[in-house]
């Protein structure tokens, strides 16, 4: 009988720590993901320094908002997309590839054609 009673104590004692540790897991995770995000974001207070390495009241805002759509379920995207439309794009260090900024990501092989083709008309001519 009191055999039962240990190895019930035991499964409970094993179940709650299950459960601790996935939980640990998970905050750890979330906290990875945050790390990740606000290297990738600028602060705007301070002169172009990560929200991470930055200790503004706006960076530790970032953080907080960051962590709860983490936690809300949003993915890495999304919360760039929701910080560009609220802050602007100017909070990303690498901006997002859309139409307003096509010319941005063609331009250096814009760029690159342009001095190629001079390149090889210069020493056409000679």
């Amino acid at each position: 009988m009191k055999l039962n009673l240990f190895y019930k104590i035991f499964f409970l004692i094993k179940f709650f720590l299950f459960f601790y540790c996935i939980s640990s897991y998970a905050n750890e995770n979330i906290d990875a993901k945050v790390k990740k995000l606000t290297l990738e974001l600028r602060c705007m207070t301070c002169q172009n320094q990560s929200v991470y390495d930055s200790e503004a009241d706006f960076s530790n805002d970032i953080k907080k908002i960051v962590r709860s759509k983490f936690e809300e379920g949003k993915s890495e995207k999304e919360i760039k997309i929701f910080l560009a439309n609220r802050y602007g794009e100017y909070i990303l260090f690498k901006p997002l590839m859309n139409y307003k900024n096509l010319f941005l990501w063609a331009f250096p092989f814009i760029l690159l054609v342009f001095s190629l083709f001079f390149i090889v008309s210069i020493t056409r001519k000679k």
